[in-house]
């Protein structure tokens, strides 16, 4: 399915090390005809990291999407009543972000426009990025495999030797996934 003029929600959450090549991906959309709009959690709009200013992801971002970015409960609430979205995306999704979206705990923008979104019964693509997801994540991680409207960014273990618990996406799946999700269906094979 083509994403021209399909309106993705681009949700980012606090796995930094991901933010370069998941902003790639969002500036690939954009070319592809997608209408971005740009949606951070508190740590991913406020924090500096030795992966850059949350300045500089932030002008990036607000450059490519040509949208001001959601990072409010306030802003993200209206994102299923007003149905600004046909399919939305959390990448990278921290093991923080998974666990809320699995327990419904509603405290940042991200899980608030998840949640506001998925109203509508419209798909919700998570891209793992935690060091835990092998370990205190993998439950939660189960837990929204099953759930209806819950679809994968492929994923592989990030460093089996350093950090043998995490998982990380592969940013270069995000146009398929979506495109599957779409016609909800979730890309094969789901880990790399």
């Amino acid at each position: 399915m083509s994403l021209k003029n399909i309106k993705v929600g681009f949700a980012l959450t606090g796995s930094f090390c991901t933010f370069e090549k998941t902003i790639e991906q969002m500036e690939k959309l954009v070319k592809l005809g997608a209408e971005v709009i740009p949606i951070m959690s508190y740590n991913a709009y406020n924090l500096d990291t030795k992966f850059g200013t949350a300045l500089e992801h932030i002008n990036k971002i607000k450059q490519i999407s040509n949208k001001d970015i959601i990072h409010t409960i306030q802003e993200a609430e209206p994102i299923g009543p007003k149905k600004m979205t046909d399919i939305m995306l959390i990448a990278p999704c921290s093991g923080n972000t998974i666990a809320k979206l699995a327990n419904g705990v509603t405290d940042t923008p991200v899980v608030m426009a998840a949640k506001s979104h998925l109203r509508n019964q419209r798909p919700l693509v998570i891209a793992i990025s935690t060091n835990d997801a092998l370990s205190g994540s993998a439950e939660n991680i189960g837990k929204l495999l099953n759930r209806r409207n819950y679809y994968f960014v492929p994923f592989r273990q990030d460093n089996p030797i350093t950090k043998p618990n995490s998982l990380v996406f592969d940013p270069e799946y995000i146009e398929e996934t979506l495109s599957k999700a779409l016609e909800n269906e979730q890309i094969q094979p789901i880990i790399l």
